[in-house]
């Protein structure tokens, strides 16, 4: 059975915020992450899941089940090492892996494990990739992240930081890389997540039902005639795609190049301290992503304008609960950002 064609990223409607958060992780996968939360029905998921599609491909070492990259000698794998010294890795290029995680998933599936067929037809112990590594050089997409069992959070926590996941189990003892970008999507009110794994994500927007008219026609005009014809659909978008892509592929390249000014720093500094953030993730997740969007647009430093887009969802989620100031996170950022920068 041959697999659907994802939505175009490019067609979707409205959803600016989302989609510039997964715009800028996919320029600068540093930035942490995207978590996305909202109303049900509003299109998170075909947003995440049309990222795979409009990713560039990614050089990888043949035969390497991690997928290293060849012209990165520092983050090889042991295997892909050992290869080295015999003569140059052999390369392929491969789509970018955007891997979900269901809920439900066992740790063995996650992690990996025995691959029984083989030790039953040859006797021997071989290690049978899970999802980490699937997802090693591209995204790991959770839904219903506010969901996921504790030790299965405490397991991702563990390897985002430390990029590499170690399996000692079955008298197996595997280490590999597991360097990927999270992505979560959820309903508040099934329930908060976790501050730990919360903390994780770079990124956390706010996905609402769109409340004009036009723009609900028009997502369910879209959705109706992707329904009917996906191929053709997918094809009158295509060159909006490859724009998108080629602007993707630009910005990674001049990504190094954008300036930040010292009075960038400054600002960052002055806005969280206005919210009491804790930490300085999210002065460098401010920085981090204004950078990601000036060189997405084709600007030369970051500015007021880059800081104001991207302060609400770099700092919504890290701000402490204060009993007399009821307002929610999104307005007190919006106010702090109307005092800092003017209206």
């Amino acid at each position: 059975m041959s697999q659907r064609m994802p939505f175009p990223f490019s067609a979707i409607v409205g959803q600016d915020e989302m989609k510039l958060a997964i715009l800028a992780a996919a320029v600068d996968p540093g930035i942490g992450g995207v978590l996305a939360f909202g109303d049900r029905g509003t299109g998170k998921s075909t947003t995440i899941r049309a990222l795979a599609a409009l990713l560039p491909d990614i050089p990888v070492v043949e035969g390497c089940p991690w997928r290293c990259d060849p012209g990165d000698a520092q983050a090889l794998c042991e295997e892909c090492r050992a290869r080295q010294t015999r003569g140059p890795l052999r390369s392929r290029m491969a789509p970018v892996p955007v891997v979900d995680l269901p809920l439900g998933a066992t740790e063995d599936r996650v992690v990996g494990a025995l691959d029984i067929q083989r030790a039953l037809a040859e006797g021997v112990k071989a290690f049978e990739p899970g999802l980490l590594a699937r997802a090693h050089r591209g995204f790991l997409y959770i839904d219903e992240a506010n969901l996921l069992e504790d030790h299965l959070v405490d397991l991702l926590l563990d390897v985002a930081a430390s990029g590499e996941n170690v399996v000692e189990r079955e008298g197996l003892s595997i280490r590999h890389p597991a360097r990927f970008v999270l992505v979560g999507s959820g309903n508040p009110e099934e329930g908060e997540l976790r501050p730990q794994m919360l903390d994780r994500f770079g990124l956390s927007v706010e996905v609402t039902t769109p409340g004009d008219l036009p723009s609900r026609i028009e997502v369910i005009r879209r959705r109706d005639a992707y329904d009917r014809d996906p191929a053709g659909f997918v094809a009158r978008w295509s060159g909006a795609e490859a724009e998108l892509r080629g602007r993707i592929l630009a910005a990674r390249a001049g990504l190094h190049a954008v300036a930040v000014p010292e009075a960038a720093y400054e600002r960052a500094a002055r806005l969280c301290l206005a919210l009491g953030t804790d930490g300085l993730r999210g002065e460098l997740t401010l920085i981090r992503t204004g950078r990601a969007l000036a060189a997405l647009e084709g600007r030369g430093e970051v500015g007021d304008a880059e800081l104001r887009r991207v302060a609400p969802p770099a700092l919504r989620h890290r701000l402490r609960r204060n009993p007399l100031d009821e307002a929610v996170a999104g307005t007190r950022v919006e106010r702090a950002i109307a005092e800092l920068f003017g209206p």
